[in-house]
């Protein structure tokens, strides 16, 4: 019913930025909140950052000054500008959302198949 397709992933070196992207498609009603997760090697996933439709964005302590989130609403896209790139943010970053498919009573969770950022030398 709802696909979300990842893009902008890919390696950089450290000091670096990268750009993602995410467009949820299908039978949406509407979108409570979008975001961005992450999982490296033997870790679990873990938040990065997640926007709210009203514009309230929440970010994980080890990104808060580098990494922006975005969205745009007519276009049912989420964007994450990251900028200074450090080793330690290289995972697979899956694109979350939190939307309300038509005949549907309640809003469900969605997930992307994820990206590789990988920041490296």
């Amino acid at each position: 019913q709802v696909q979300l397709v990842e893009s902008g992933g890919g390696l950089v070196q450290p000091g670096g930025s990268l750009r993602l992207s995410c467009a949820a498609s299908g039978s949406i009603f509407s979108i409570n909140a979008m975001g961005w997760y992450r999982q490296a090697p033997g870790n679990q996933r873990e938040l990065v950052a997640t926007i709210g439709s009203g514009g309230s964005t929440n970010y994980v302590d080890s990104v808060k000054g580098r990494f922006s989130i975005s969205s745009d609403n007519a276009k049912n896209t989420v964007y994450l500008q990251m900028n200074s790139l450090k080793p330690d943010d290289t995972a697979v970053y899956y694109c979350y959302g939190k939307i309300l498919v038509y005949g549907s009573g309640w809003p469900r969770d969605y997930w992307g198949q994820g990206t590789q950022v990988t920041v490296s030398s």
